[in-house]
């Protein structure tokens, strides 16, 4: 299943520069890993040494955030977009 991945900012260095990219998988891990492929280390920035979902990492696929969801089991239906948001904080 092809998807389109939205990359954040702070995530471009990896992309060189592009703000949305294509990906493959039928499963939000199967993208990551295929992202990954494509953009080494970017895996790493968004999930943690245990392999789950950095705490301060939001992602999204549709309009649903998949820890509501099935987390990286999420399945990613063809022409979907993935979204990964950094959460922000501050005062």
């Amino acid at each position: 299943m092809s998807v389109s991945v939205r990359i954040p900012t702070i995530l471009r260095t990896y992309t060189g520069g592009q703000s949305e990219v294509s990906a493959e998988g039928d499963t939000l891990a199967a993208v990551l890993d295929d992202l990954d492929a494509s953009y080494a280390g970017i895996k790493g920035r968004i999930l943690d040494e245990a392999g789950q979902l950095r705490r301060f990492v939001n992602v999204y696929v549709g309009n649903d955030d998949v820890r509501f969801l099935e987390d990286l089991a999420t399945p990613t239906p063809d022409g979907v977009q993935v979204s990964v948001i950094p959460a922000v904080a501050g005062g």
